[in-house]
């Protein structure tokens, strides 16, 4: 019988107790729940006793930063989620060959649904999470009710029935709720990293230090990259207060900060410093082989107090010019290296030979970047950035520049990469990947995650028909990628004839939509089932539910990413989805026939997947069963 493929996404504290197993097999025990089933779980008498002196537990001091909700934060990444993405073609740019994705929804519930295709498979996550600022934090979780018991008390919700809470100074959870809404999408953040992966956080003075704190936990406080200072206002707000706050901070994690792959900046303007030109035509510069200033004397670096061989035959000493004895700036195995690759410098002034060596410009200088940006654009400027993709001002309240996060991109090193962003906002980060692609022919892939939020009454955005922050976000990258095409196809026709054409970047975008599954719940127990609902539970897929909607609940649990190349065909018949050029072959008609499964089995696909409503009884999986083991036996075959 072949493999049933579930509705949600897998349960991660299984996950962690088979790699308990894995480490301690002792520790794992069987045991029944409180529902009474009989499931693994952990023994933690025996890990106690295996650990022996190194638990820390009880009363015990220790060094912890906690928060009230803390642990049910904790269990929120863990818990999977029976959530789905749904396919939006029509809001879509270049559905059929974009690698771009835009997610409409929930970034929690996004997160865990991206963990099971992309876990180890983000080079970069940039985010600019709500500030906690009293007034425009809103977030659906809920850390400190159930349900039932919120529900009965606001009134506050979505459209799908979803909470929308402001997080009001007035709170007494106030930091405690804010660091509850970060803590689990931080944790599974970290899951999407890859090994040389880095994260970026936007945040303010007001939760800065909950950020750190949060952070040095999730990621380990020893791959904190650094702290860096954007300084957002070239003017102040207001000029009643005695100070007035003109910077933001973006914290910097590494998932392992020895594998990180940080680049220094490139800085052309360094060869400026190199004055000289030689024979060949190189720019290079002669610095004086004496040492000078600290640590210059013969008793600072006594092996470096030896003679040299001038033109002439004459000894020179590296003598100060107040006479002390002084040494020179390499030893005896340096210079003798410089004098053979032609780099020891002789010249003749009043006082006699004097040595040098020449050093050559770098061919593509670059220094470290300093932790203080105020070479970037205010926030003013950036709002400009709209202007001209919108034609009307403050389309957004706090856009981020896309100079800063190319920036970011850049110190990263990010090249052929997924670059992330679950607080997409204005969509600034879809931005600005597609520019530096553009610029630097890069092949970067972004994802953006945003809460379909409302926007206000009588806003701008509301008064040029963009209702939500999600249609603020597509229709900026529809316009954005719209101009940066127009701009690489008029500099490949101003070319000259020996120059090559730069290539147009991927400028579309795949729209997918946090959604409920679109399969039924078929796991009732009798007492919960009625005759009448037998028949409904026939067919398992819901009513108005589209194949293509199926397609994209089933790619997660083949660790297929949703940009995946997917081709619809004719088999035998029936519609078959081509993923990947046989990497998937999925059929999901309620009647496939068998020349159809055989000409499936016959392709050799690494996956094929059909509904529990394509065969009319066991015999005909029987049936599949057996063509396959035929034609292909490497094939793992699922049904839903």
């Amino acid at each position: 019988m072949m493999d049933k493929i579930e509705r949600q996404t897998p349960d991660l504290t299984q996950e962690n107790i088979d790699r308990l197993a894995e480490l301690f097999p002792s520790v794992v025990t069987e045991a029944l729940d409180s529902e009474g089933n009989l499931r693994h779980m952990v023994d933690f008498d025996v890990l106690r006793d295996l650990l022996s002196d190194d638990v820390v537990e009880g009363r015990r001091e220790r060094y912890q930063f906690t928060w009230p909700g803390k642990a049910k934060a904790r269990l929120e990444a863990r818990t999977p989620t029976a959530k789905t993405m749904r396919p939006c073609p029509e809001k879509s740019v270049d559905w059929d060959t974009t690698q771009n994705l835009y997610i409409e929804g929930d970034n929690l519930e996004a997160l865990k649904i991206m963990r099971e295709t992309y876990a180890g498979k983000v080079k970069l996550i940039y985010i600019d999470p709500p500030y906690n600022t009293g007034h425009d934090f809103i977030y659906d979780d809920d850390f400190a009710q159930t349900r039932a018991a919120y529900d009965s008390e606001s009134g506050e919700f979505d459209e799908r029935g979803g909470r929308l809470v402001a997080n009001l100074e007035g709170n007494g959870r106030f930091h405690s709720d804010w660091c509850s809404m970060m803590y689990p999408r931080l944790l599974l953040a970290r899951d999407l990293l890859s090994s040389d992966g880095v994260i970026f956080i936007s945040i303010d003075d007001g939760e800065q230090r909950n950020m750190r704190n949060i952070c040095d936990e999730v990621f380990g406080a020893q791959n904190f990259v650094t702290q860096f200072i954007w300084r957002k206002v070239d003017a102040p707000n207001d000029n009643k207060v005695p100070v007035t706050p003109d910077h933001e901070y973006i914290v910097a994690y590494a998932k392992s900060l020895a594998l990180a792959d940080l680049r220094q900046r490139t800085a052309p303007d360094i060869v400026d410093a190199y004055g000289v030109t030689d024979e060949k035509g190189r720019r290079c510069r002669d610095r004086l082989l004496r040492k000078n200033g600290k640590n210059s004397l013969r008793t600072d670096r006594p092996t470096m107090w030896f003679p040299l061989t001038a033109p002439d035959g004459t000894e020179i000493w590296p003598i100060r010019e107040d006479g002390r004895e002084g040494c020179w700036a390499a030893g005896k195995a340096g210079i003798e290296q410089a004098r053979a690759e032609g780099r020891l410098i002789w010249k003749k002034r009043d006082s006699g030979w004097v040595p040098y060596t020449r050093e050559y410009a770098p061919e593509n200088p670059t220094k470290p970047w300093m932790t203080i940006w105020n070479d970037l654009p205010a926030m003013r400027q950036t709002k400009a950035e709209l202007l001209g993709l919108f034609g009307v001002s403050n389309v957004f309240d706090t856009p981020k520049p896309t100079t800063l996060i190319r920036r970011l991109i850049e110190l990263v090193g990010v090249e052929n990469s997924i670059v992330l962003d679950f607080f997409s906002g204005s969509a600034a980060c879809g931005d600005a990947v597609m520019r530096l692609n553009a610029s630097e022919s890069r092949n970067n892939q972004f994802i953006l995650v945003q809460i379909d939020e409302q926007c206000a009454d009588g806003s701008i955005a509301h008064s040029i028909d963009l209702h939500k922050i999600t249609d603020i976000g597509e229709e900026r990258i529809r316009r954005a990628g719209a101009k940066i095409v127009a701009e690489v196809e008029k500099a490949n026709s101003q070319l000259k004839f020996d120059e090559q054409p730069k290539p147009v970047p991927d400028v579309g975008f795949r729209v997918l939509r946090v959604d409920e599954s679109v399969l039924k719940d078929t796991l009732a127990t009798p007492s919960e089932t009625q005759q009448a609902s037998l028949l409904d539970l026939v067919d398992n897929l819901k009513d108005g539910a589209t194949d293509l909607d199926l397609l994209f609940q089933v790619l997660p649990k083949f660790r297929i990413e949703y940009s995946a190349n997917i081709e619809k065909r004719d088999i035998s018949g029936n519609a078959v989805f081509d993923v990947n050029e046989d990497q998937l072959l999925a059929c999901f008609d309620s009647d496939v026939s068998t020349e159809t499964i055989t000409a499936i089995a016959k392709e050799q696909p690494l996956y094929a997947v059909f509904r529990d409503a394509s065969f009319a009884d066991d015999s005909a999986v029987a049936n599949l069963e057996e063509l396959f083991k035929t034609f292909s036996p490497g094939t793992i075959r699922r049904v839903v």
